[in-house]
């Protein structure tokens, strides 16, 4: 049986779930955007939020006190007043620092509260975060509007495990590759269904097109989506949305929210 919405049809297992549940292209603003305040902040985030954006892309770590975080590095030197190992510093020591001197650093329980209505795609940066990013997920009863992806398949495995088949989670490493094999031998899909709803890649990677019209439809025949990251140039945005790509990651909210105005593709 298939789930039909305006633009594609879909099996069941993908629009089922409420993160997908949007007319067009999904819109994600990567670490909140870097238009109107510094990366994953909550003026950040706030700011796409007032621009429209239901979807928000962050990433957490885990201080050494078992604090989960908003942050990107594993470090605070790159974008804050202060330095030192996220995972080797304390609560009170990381909650001093102000990214690009200004901001606080937010934890990701912070998000849910102040966003209760956003979608949070989120990249557990490290093996201390896994555990730490379930409990924060379950005790706001957030797994819903949560994606969670990580750049490690034994990380994403363990989050399943935490949270159970009705969590979202993206394509791992060693799952992409097993699309892009897929997409180049021009495999049949797999008779049972896969683990991960969405398969979130860059354009290219090692000089390689990873986004082409093969591997959307490959992805698409698996009942999932393909979310391209990190899509700053509206040219490409488009060239994306002509592949079908179902969702683009951006750090430059305004300008894909133009792109999708243009093309009627605006999830108003």
């Amino acid at each position: 049986m298939l789930c039909l919405s305006k633009t594609r049809n879909y099996h069941c297992g993908v629009r089922d779930h409420a993160f997908y549940q949007q007319e067009h292209p999904l819109a994600i603003a990567h670490r909140g955007g870097t238009e109107a305040a510094p990366e994953n902040t909550l003026a950040a985030f706030s700011a796409a939020t007032q621009l429209g954006f239901t979807h928000l892309e962050t990433d957490v770590h885990v201080s050494a006190d078992g604090v989960l975080i908003a942050f990107h590095d594993d470090q605070l030197d790159r974008v804050t007043n202060e330095q030192g190992k996220i995972s080797e510093l304390s609560w009170a020591q990381i909650s001093e620092a102000r990214i690009d001197g200004s901001d606080p650093i937010p934890t990701l329980a912070e998000l849910l509260e102040a966003f209760p209505s956003a979608f949070f795609n989120i990249d557990a940066k490290s093996d201390s975060a896994v555990e730490p990013l379930a409990q924060t997920l379950l005790q706001h009863e957030a797994v819903s509007r949560a994606c969670v992806a990580a750049f490690s398949h034994r990380r994403l495995l363990r989050l399943r495990e935490l949270l159970g088949p009705k969590q979202c989670t993206a394509a791992s490493p060693k799952e992409v590759a097993m699309v892009m094999a897929a997409a180049r031998l021009r495999s049949s899909p797999p008779t049972s269904p896969v683990d991960y709803h969405c398969v979130q890649v860059p354009v290219k990677q090692n000089g390689i097109a990873l986004i082409t019209k093969g591997f959307v439809k490959t992805v698409h025949e698996r009942d999932c989506q393909v979310h391209a990251w990190t899509i700053n140039e509206p040219e490409v945005m488009h060239q994306l949305l002509d592949l079908g790509v179902d969702g683009i990651i951006t750090d430059h909210p305004s300008r894909l929210r133009a792109v999708l105005l243009e093309r009627d593709q605006w999830n108003s």
